[in-house]
């Protein structure tokens, strides 16, 4: 059965966090050194989450992306996708990293049967990305780079979060390094969201800007016609490369938007910037059938009329969603937490 909301979209992709840890701290994610984590025992298990996507299944959704914090921090995440894997009605699993710890368990994921990856990167010095990330593990990452690529992922993407004075010098030898590890790379406008609270309009890179100075390089750029729904506008240059953007900030895209965030606790979001959700884990420990966990997602979504991104996009005085204390005191506002 597939439902939609008040929109007409479909309820599809299913954003899994498995984790709030994660062992970098980017300066757009997890500034801060100490957060207050979720207690351990307030984790989902995967058995727990095999039920919760099960239910899900039933109302239409076929994409699964497993995300954290950083995914790879949590053990044995293979085995999550080994049991994902084996259900009927999903055409597609993902999974984002930020690839610290990737090229020991790429051989795993593959062969359990993850379908695609998706690497954060933000910068090819490792004196800057030891200034974003707040760790010394830019070699880590390229290696979890190239470990995934040997080891037969086809669909290789790198995530690059575009930020003005930072790191928006790197934006034609990002493409180039693409090039190079056979991936795709997807610029990210600096987003308002969860930990950025340092974020500023004046540091965002626009997708028109970066477009342009692509063109300034290249010549000319020519959008790529596909799914409608997909997070990235996908660009395609004079020799064939393609590469996308996600203008969440000045161009969002909320009218096609059909994924939602299930936390590393269980709690649903139906929005990136939705601040409630349906508390999922107490409904299934305390005995909700799957009928009735159905029912309440169900609910939630057909009633759905957020537009999270389009609404900041209107505000007028627009700086950071939320303030350090406000996350300390609710870390379910946490991109870390819901699995941004």
């Amino acid at each position: 059965m597939a439902i939609r909301d008040r929109y007409q979209r479909p309820l599809q992709s299913l954003r899994i966090s498995v984790t709030d840890r994660c062992n970098l701290r980017c300066q757009y994610c997890m500034p801060e050194e100490e957060y207050r984590w979720v207690p351990r025992d307030e984790i989902l298990q995967f058995e727990e989450i095999s039920v919760l996507v099960d239910c899900f299944l039933d109302l239409g959704v076929d994409k699964i992306r497993i995300t954290g914090g950083d995914p790879l921090v949590r053990r044995d995440v293979a085995e999550l996708v080994r049991m994902l894997r084996g259900k009927a009605g999903i055409v597609d699993i993902a999974l984002t990293t930020n690839g610290v710890l990737l090229a020991e368990q790429a051989a795993a994921l593959k062969a359990a049967g993850l379908d695609r990856v998706t690497i954060s990167l933000d910068t090819l010095r490792p004196d800057r990305f030891k200034k974003i990330a707040g760790r010394d593990s830019h070699a880590n990452v390229l290696e979890g780079l190239r470990t995934a690529r040997g080891t037969g992922f086809v669909s290789l993407k790198i995530n690059s979060v575009i930020i003005l004075g930072l790191n928006d010098d790197e934006i034609v030898p990002l493409i180039e390094f693409a090039k190079q590890m056979k991936a795709e790379v997807r610029f990210i406008e600096y987003m308002d969201v969860g930990g950025a609270t340092r974020w500023s309009i004046d540091q965002v890179v626009p997708r028109k800007e970066i477009l342009r100075r692509l063109r300034r390089h290249y010549g000319s750029v020519e959008p790529v016609e596909g799914d409608s729904s997909a997070p990235a506008g996908r660009f395609r240059l004079p020799d064939g490369t393609t590469f996308g953007v996600i203008a969440s900030v000045t161009e969002p895209f909320c009218r096609s938007c059909d994924r939602s965030r299930l936390t590393a606790d269980g709690v649903w979001y139906p929005c990136l910037y939705a601040t409630h959700g349906i508390d999922l884990r107490n409904m299934l420990r305390g005995g909700a059938s799957s009928n009735v966990l159905r029912n309440a997602i169900a609910r939630r979504w057909e009633n759905r009329t957020d537009r999270g991104a389009e609404q900041r996009l209107a505000t007028a005085e627009r700086g950071p969603l939320f303030d350090l204390d406000r996350l300390r005191r609710d870390p379910h506002l946490e991109m870390h937490t819901r699995g941004g």
